[in-house]
């Protein structure tokens, strides 16, 4: 060890740094929703996207990768799988030729079906997990992270709007 980085300053990143506490949550949480989900053939990724789908109308490509805290470019990597299972269609915004629009097709609204009640569940088992916790308020708090790079812009819109 050196005197200029002590031990106490892992203990220290152990003990305070919430960065390492919410990657090693997420990985925990995601391999459980992953091991879940695996009977239809879907991640947990896979699922949020596709549930991010299930609008009215077919939400800007933009959107969506604002909505997941996402770059356009590893949404791109992410719906490509999702595409040649036929699950969604990428299509041009018939407004405005430069963007685009994903829908999701009955093949992805079938697997969402079957999704669903295995996600219900997972989401029981990890709500029970943290039941002493308030759950509302931690919700909250991680949306703040989120988006907090983000000061000045809204939030973006939720699956059920627009």
């Amino acid at each position: 060890m050196r005197d200029d980085l002590p031990l106490t300053v892992t203990h220290e990143v152990r003990d305070r740094c919430l960065c390492l506490h919410l990657q090693r949550a997420a990985r925990a949480i995601g391999r459980r929703f992953d091991e879940a989900l695996r009977p239809v053939g879907l991640s947990h990724q896979q699922y949020s996207l596709l549930v991010s789908l299930n609008r009215p109308q077919p939400p800007k490509m933009g959107d969506v990768a604002e909505f997941l805290a996402m770059d356009r470019t590893t949404l791109t990597a992410n719906l490509k799988p999702l595409e040649r299972r036929g699950l969604v269609v990428i299509a041009p915004d018939p407004k405005d030729r430069r963007s685009r629009r994903l829908a999701l097709t009955d093949a992805g609204r079938d697997i969402l079906v079957q999704a669903v009640p295995i996600w219900r569940r997972t989401h029981d088992e990890v709500d029970a997990l943290v039941a002493d916790s308030d759950t509302g308020g931690l919700r909250q708090d991680l949306t703040a992270l989120t988006f907090a790079d983000q000061a000045g812009r809204e939030r973006p819109t939720s699956p059920g709007r627009g």
